[in-house]
């Protein structure tokens, strides 16, 4: 019976995780399977891979041939590295301390790059989050500063009005006064005119004494 070691999916639309198992190759994707040797879940970043490394092994030297996608989950995770080491040591090439050696070494130079995408990945995060911050502190302190603008202008223009106002009420209290001024000497001068002018004292002349005869004087 050919087998192969492929996904198996799991999880609801758009939120789909995977297992790794080893079926045979005539049976549906979803379907039944021979063994379950890991998980595999794309979701997050960097992707989460949870496997049996012995048991990958073993199933790879037993013939199970993985799928395009679980052969690079497997490389991923090592497996292919260690299934070709321990081929190495079963034709003699290099002895089993040798190749745990160079696997150790291998797994620690992978982890090292993995803690180092992390690191990176998390720095980027909170680059994006700052950058982010930092501009919702700009958008406020512009939608601040229009705001600001604004009643300024408000009350330069209430300022405006209210100079005006003011100005307007000078000058018509301006010209009432000058109404009432030239009205009253309007008023004055008709007055004037109406009264009658005033009579000059007559001079009375004493009349003329007539002389009265004197006595004794004959009339002639």
């Amino acid at each position: 019976m050919a087998t192969k070691i492929r996904l198996q999916r799991h999880g609801r639309k758009k939120r789909a995780f995977f297992h790794i198992v080893v079926a045979d190759s005539r049976a549906p994707r979803d379907g039944r399977f021979i063994d379950k040797i890991g998980t595999y879940n794309p979701i997050t970043n960097p992707a989460t891979i949870d496997i049996n490394l012995e048991k990958a092994v073993q199933w790879m030297a037993n013939g199970a041939q993985p799928s395009d996608t679980a052969r690079a989950i497997l490389s991923y995770k090592g497996v292919l590295y260690k299934h070709h080491l321990q081929v190495g040591v079963r034709k003699g090439a290099i002895t089993q301390e040798q190749a745990d050696a160079k696997f150790a070494e291998w797994m620690t130079s992978k982890e090292t790059r993995i803690a180092d995408k992390r690191s990176n990945l998390e720095k980027a995060s909170n680059t994006r989050k700052s950058d982010a911050l930092k501009a919702e502190a700009q958008k406020r302190e512009a939608i601040a500063a229009r705001v600001l603008a604004k009643q300024n202008s408000i009350s330069e223009e209430a300022v405006e009005e209210t100079t005006d106002s003011e100005a307007t009420e000078e000058m018509a209290t301006e010209e009432s006064a000058t109404a009432e001024v030239t009205t009253t000497e309007e008023t004055a001068a008709e007055t004037a005119a109406e009264e009658p002018a005033a009579e000059e004292p007559a001079t009375e002349e004493p009349a003329a004494e007539e002389s009265a005869p004197a006595e004794g004087e004959n009339a002639e």
